[in-house]
């Protein structure tokens, strides 16, 4: 290679070496419709391999926000990387449509490939949870765009399901309509949002990440607040498939305030019942700490609630046997009203 251009701070060959590394990672991601391999130009994929016969494609790309400062800081990598393809999977799932492929781009101003190398196993395991092919991606080397040590991730995701499955259901016989209910899936923690407000409370708390967290024993603020995202393909895929669920929304940013009512039709509200939202110690920490109305709190954060479904009265008791068959937790948490 140029020794002009390493000399400027681009390393082709630890480019190189760093496709080499993650190869391994990225055959454990192969499934039907996609072989597992990258190093082309671009990702290819069979839909007719995978076994729809009239599919519509939906795709999402979003990234992990202010919560890779956290990763800097402490030098853990190795969950960022199940975040980005959470934040896209979810919302991909939201529409009706199962993931098939991934690819990912990481931006950084000098290339450190253990660092790179953690970041893509992590995506690699998400990718496994969600079903997703790793088939490509991009590692962009930028001197002067980004400090030593740091790095910026995004995603996108490409999912199919058949013509007439996609959620919500907006129209029809088992349209979304006042009296269907509100089931809650629980989430891991904060998720990926809300970070640029989580880290002002821990720095005017004095804190560190390194601190034992004040709501949770035997765990750092670190072990808390870089606990990866939940993937929910694996819990909601059999209600796609029996048609248990008229809608999903992915409680990301906007909080439980801004996401549910993107699932629905004009002319319906929601109703939620606050007994049964069971916030946890976590939020209630922020809200304390933060001096943080409830209003300010759900539209914030998930609040302990990483996803929504929503079910017609005559189902949702199926719903919730068939999740907490699989260990949720699941629980109504409101109902729908007309506006």
């Amino acid at each position: 290679m140029s020794d002009a251009y390493k000399k400027a701070g681009v390393d082709i060959d630890a480019g190189d070496r760093l496709v080499h590394r993650i190869k391994p990672l990225v055959r454990t991601t192969q499934r039907p419709g996609a072989d597992g391999t990258i190093g082309g130009f671009g990702g290819l994929f069979d839909l007719k391999a995978a076994g729809y016969t009239d599919p519509i494609l939906v795709s999402g790309t979003d990234g992990v926000g202010t919560k890779l400062k956290i990763a800097f800081e402490t030098g853990r990598h190795n969950t960022v990387g199940i975040d980005l393809v959470a934040m896209c999977a979810n919302d991909v799932l939201a529409q009706g449509a199962l993931p098939l492929f991934f690819m990912d781009y990481f931006a950084c101003g000098r290339l450190s490939e253990d660092t790179a190398a953690e970041v893509i196993a992590g995506i690699a395991e998400g990718c496994q949870q969600a079903g997703a092919a790793l088939i490509g991606g991009e590692t962009a080397e930028m001197p002067g765009m980004y400090p030593d040590g740091e790095y910026d991730l995004a995603g996108f995701c490409v999912g199919a399901a058949e013509r007439g499955a996609l959620l919500p259901l907006h129209e029809g016989s088992d349209a979304i309509r006042a009296g269907d209910h509100l089931i809650a899936l629980s989430s891991s923690g904060a998720h990926s949002n809300g970070y640029s407000l989580i880290r002002k409370v821990v720095a005017e708390a004095n804190l560190t990440w390194a601190d034992d967290a004040p709501f949770a024993s035997g765990k750092t603020l670190a072990d808390i607040f870089l606990t990866p995202t939940r993937i929910y393909v694996p819990l909601i895929r059999p209600l796609l498939e029996s048609k248990l669920i008229k809608g999903f929304a992915h409680i990301t940013g906007g909080g439980l305030t801004d996401n549910i009512p993107r699932a629905l039709p004009d002319g319906l509200d929601m109703r939620l019942d606050d007994t049964a939202l069971n916030i946890p110690p976590l939020f209630e920490w922020l809200q304390a700490q933060g001096k943080l109305s409830d209003a300010d709190l759900r539209r914030t954060f998930n609040c302990g609630i990483g996803g929504v479904l929503i079910s017609s009265d005559e189902h949702t008791n199926s719903v919730l046997d068939a999740l907490q068959q699989e260990g949720e937790p699941a629980r109504v948490i409101g109902e729908l009203v007309a506006a």
